[in-house]
């Protein structure tokens, strides 16, 4: 009798102790209209902005360290490479080169058009697809052929029909 009733207690026990280990877990309300903490964020214009110079709307930008402002006065870039305000990018050797809406030029003075971005972007995600489906790919390209030679040869037919229906009409 006397060891059940130990039993018991060291149960009522074991049962307290873990309410309260929980109820310590537990986090505070949060009140109504309470502030929530500020992060500090970077606003970037576009997406995926790299630091360098970009023509946007005509005019140059400027990002350094995640920071866009626009291009308030000629900025001399790590080569010796000068880019002014309008856009045009004179190298140390004296070559100058106008930049067009998209283009970017490094921080290093390397002037990348926005076609070459294309490009480059173009084969990355080509690359990726391929990482992911294997050979897919080239099966839809020799699904396409297919329905191409499929499509000419259906023309051809037509072409004769005519032909035959035009000779039998003489």
């Amino acid at each position: 009798m006397k060891y059940s009733q130990l039993i018991w207690a060291a149960l009522v026990l074991l049962v307290l102790n873990s309410g309260v280990a929980q109820a310590q877990t537990k986090l505070p309300p949060r009140r109504p209209g309470g502030a929530v903490p500020a992060r500090a964020k970077l606003a970037a214009n576009g997406e995926g902005v790299k630091d360098g110079l970009t023509m946007q709307k005509g005019r140059v930008i400027l990002t350094e360290l995640g920071v866009t402002n626009p291009l308030t006065a000629d900025k001399q870039l790590l080569n010796g490479t000068t880019i002014s305000t309008t856009g045009l990018v004179t190298a140390k050797d004296g070559t100058t080169t106008q930049i067009n809406e998209g283009d970017h030029v490094s921080l290093s003075g390397r002037v990348t058009s926005r076609r070459a971005i294309m490009e480059a972007d173009s084969i990355a995600k080509i690359t990726s697809y391929d990482a992911l489906h294997p050979g897919k790919r080239k099966k839809m390209e020799e699904a396409r052929e297919k329905k191409e030679k499929a499509k000419l040869k259906r023309e051809e037919e037509k072409i004769k029909a005519k032909e035959k229906a035009a000779k039998r009409k003489r």
